[in-house]
């Protein structure tokens, strides 16, 4: 592999026109597909395999016409002091508003307080319920500002009015997040590559291969259904790795420069060497993001799908597009330790012959790998013992700031009819082909008021045909709690009696119960996931490194810095640690998405470090070098690296903690968090000294496994050979010419 890349790296630099024409053209086309594309909304959301999607399929088939997984919208009114919302004033009000909502083209009913039963028993609290035709993540952005509107006209007559639901759920605003990513990376790449040009070219070629990502998924949005969701995850990865991959193959550019190469053979070396790392770290994410289908949600399957691809087109631009513009920069890209005079170049002479920080930090670990490696240890499991208190869910309005109108419609529900209030259930019996349907709704019913944790339960509406009911139930506690969560499974246990006395199935759904539903299928795929991505990359590791146990090395270091970000997540999001720090506002259980999507970034970036750290390390064992000795020369050459590029990670993560949206903070957070425990902790320091441990048997590969491995060469020994030959021949030429 490393000839060819080699090969690959000196054409993209010989011929930088056409090469460069070829991504412009490409980045020109996915942007004339994104421009003519019809606008497309947000991916519609199923989960396939539960009880609650189950149950809106039902409802849909039996209860034609009544968008069983429309999106809803609660909107809640409270009297001023002393007065009623029952008042003639207040009344008018509240049905002005009712007649202007009805009016809306999505809108499929919207229910009067009055004649519902909208009112508080204390008659100062009142809410209209809206139902719309579409689900929430397809709403039209009309639909969201006329709700608003008829809120607002509603204020004018004195009268507080939040809206609730998931009517106004919008994607997060993440540009300034990005901005910020980006203006960090600046500077670091500055620092680390030494030249305001060599910084501004992982820059421009990351930009180029974002920009042809989110175009292409913007293009094909509406075709595959792909939301404007997908292209956030896209767009935060893409932006990430193609910096990442960009400054490895520059930096491998300038250290071939500085040993004397000319451009175009230093260009096809640092692809031949730097760009076969690239390869399989590019690959190790794309499976990782990739793996994400066996969760079963299609549209965390698209998400994986798309990003993925993002990070293949990141790759292909760091092994052609880089070289190219190199090309284009000629003798301004100036050699490893040779800064530009802006930098203070005239420094950098006197300090080229003393040890680097990497070289320092390595010396120190493999003289004391015991202990560093022990510190290490205990370190990330201390701060993964939060993680054993680990309570998933999925936020509801109660988890929003304060600020917003859900939060402050939810705390208004929840004082006029009690906190169950925000998370009804709904219980939807099917007695097709049962001798008397009515019966068997009685029976539910009875048998679900006669539950704990109940307040009230809705009399059966039967559809048309009379065969199926659905049952409104009101938990006693709030939709997030461990309470309600018990109430779902509990009438799932009273259902499984029903339908064994009448044949009747009864299945409960609703958003709480989806919610519930989700966490439990995200829970119950962590562990294959982590089997299939894991297992997969170890194999692909071994092949890389040729060695049993770097790989396992690399995976179990893995699970130590997942841990510990996890306990982290605990600490700061469920417990409250640091919350006013972090800007939480309310703590509660853990996303249920953030584990396994955790799991498949950090696992994807993380053996990016190992692959570029470890080959370095490896490359120049294979050259000769005493493994102590190889784990010093590996970093004098790429810790300072890795560093930048973890750096650039967490800044761009961290962006995102500043997110008005509760999850958008947290991942920013827990992915923060664990580059920085995963980068520093475990490649940076548990790493060289697990190698130093192990010295040579680190390199052990049963003889039977080395002949049956093929040999991808990613150290560029090829390279090395290639070296000696053309040095003997140019001896041979000499000695005819004596």
């Amino acid at each position: 592999m490393a000839t060819f890349l080699y090969r690959l790296g000196r054409f993209s630099f010989r011929k930088r026109h056409v090469v460069a024409l070829f991504w412009v053209a490409l980045l020109a086309l996915a942007g004339a597909g994104a421009a003519g594309a019809p606008a497309a909304g947000n991916s519609s959301f199923s989960i396939p395999g539960t009880e609650a999607q189950k149950a809106f399929d039902l409802l849909d088939e039996r209860f034609p016409g009544a968008s069983a997984d429309g999106a809803t919208a609660r909107v809640v009114f409270k009297a001023p002091d002393g007065q009623k919302m029952t008042d003639p004033g207040n009344k008018a009000a509240v049905q002005e508003t009712v007649d202007e909502l009805s009016g809306g083209a999505e809108v499929a009913q919207v229910s009067d307080p009055y004649q519902g039963g909208g009112v508080s028993q204390d008659g100062t609290i009142a809410y209209a319920s809206v139902t719309y035709k579409v689900p929430g993540m397809e709403l039209e952005e009309t639909s969201r500002e006329a709700l608003q509107a008829a809120a607002e006209d509603a204020r004018d007559s004195g009268l507080t009015v939040e809206i609730g639901g998931d009517a106004l759920q919008a994607v997060p605003e993440t540009g300034s997040a990005e901005i910020i990513g980006i203006g960090v990376a600046a500077v670091v790449l500055v620092i680390t590559l030494g030249s305001l040009l060599a910084a501004g070219l992982p820059l421009l070629t990351a930009i180029v291969g974002v920009g042809i990502g989110v175009a292409t998924i913007t293009a094909l949005a509406s075709t595959l259904d792909l939301g404007s969701t997908t292209s956030i995850l896209a767009s935060m990865i893409g932006l990430a790795v193609g910096i990442d991959y960009a400054l490895f193959v520059v930096s491998r550019y300038r250290a071939e420069l500085a040993e004397g190469r000319e451009r175009e053979e230093a260009a096809g070396r640092a692809v031949g060497t730097a760009g076969s790392a690239v390869v399989f770290a590019g690959l190790t994410v794309v499976i990782a993001l990739v793996g994400l289908s066996v969760v079963n949600i299609p549209m965390l399957t698209k998400m994986g799908v798309a990003a993925a691809g993002t990070v293949a087109v990141a790759v292909l631009i760091a092994l052609t597009l880089i070289p190219a513009v190199l090309g284009y920069a000629g003798r301004r890209v100036r050699p490893a330790g040779e800064k530009s005079k802006l930098l203070g170049g005239g420094r950098a002479k006197d300090k080229a012959d003393r040890p680097n920080m990497g070289t320092r930090w390595a010396s120190f670990v493999v003289r004391r790998p015991l202990a560093v490696l022990l510190l290490g240890i205990v370190g990330l499991g201390a701060a993964a013992v939060p993680a054993g208190s680990l309570e998933l869910g999925l936020p509801d309005d109660g988890s929003q700031p304060t600020s917003t109108t859900q939060r402050r419609a939810y705390d208004l529900l929840s004082e006029g009819f009690g906190p169950g209030f925000n998370g009804p259930l709904v219980v939807v019996v099917d007695a097709q082909g049962s001798d008397d349907p009515q019966a068997v709704f009685r029976q539910a019913g009875d048998e679900i008021k006669a539950l704990d944790n109940v307040v009230n339960v809705a009399p059966a509406a039967p559809n048309k045909a009379g065969d199926t009911a659905t049952i409104a139930v009101i938990p006693d506690a709030k939709p997030s709690s461990a309470a309600t969560e018990d109430l779902v499974h509990d009438i799932r246990a009273a259902g499984a009696g029903i339908k064994d006395d009448t044949g009747a199935d009864v299945l409960v759904t609703g958003a709480t119960a989806m919610n519930i539903d989700v966490s439990q299928k995200l829970n119950d795929a962590l562990v294959p996931y982590l089997v299939l991505v894991v297992g997969l990359a170890f194999l692909l590791l071994i092949v890389v490194f040729r060695s049993i146990l770097v790989p396992l090395k690399a995976a179990l270091g893995f699970l130590l810095s997942v841990l510990a970000a996890l306990g982290a997540v605990v600490a700061v999001y469920q417990w409250g640690w640091l919350s006013g720090l972090m800007g939480v506002e309310e703590t509660g259980p853990i996303m249920s998405m953030m584990p396994i999507f955790m799991v498949g970034v950090v696992f994807g970036l993380a053996m990016d470090y190992e692959v570029f750290l470890v080959t370095r390390i490896r490359e120049a064992h294979v050259h000769g070098e005493k493994p102590s000795q190889a784990v010093v020369t590996g970093f004098r050459y790429s810790a300072r690296v890795v560093t930048a590029a973890a750096v650039i990670m967490i800044a761009v993560f961290s962006g995102f903690i500043g997110s008005s949206d509760s999850m958008v903070k947290m991942i920013g957070f827990g992915l923060a968090i664990a580059v920085l425990f995963d980068a520093f902790v475990v490649r940076m320091t548990l790493v060289p000294a697990v190698l130093a441990l192990l010295g040579a048997k680190a390199w052990w590969l049963p003889k039977w496994l080395d002949r049956a491995l093929p040999n991808v060469d990613v150290e560029g020994e090829s390279l090395a050979v290639h070296d000696r030959a053309a040095d003997k021949d140019d001896e041979d030429k000499e000695l005819v010419r004596a």
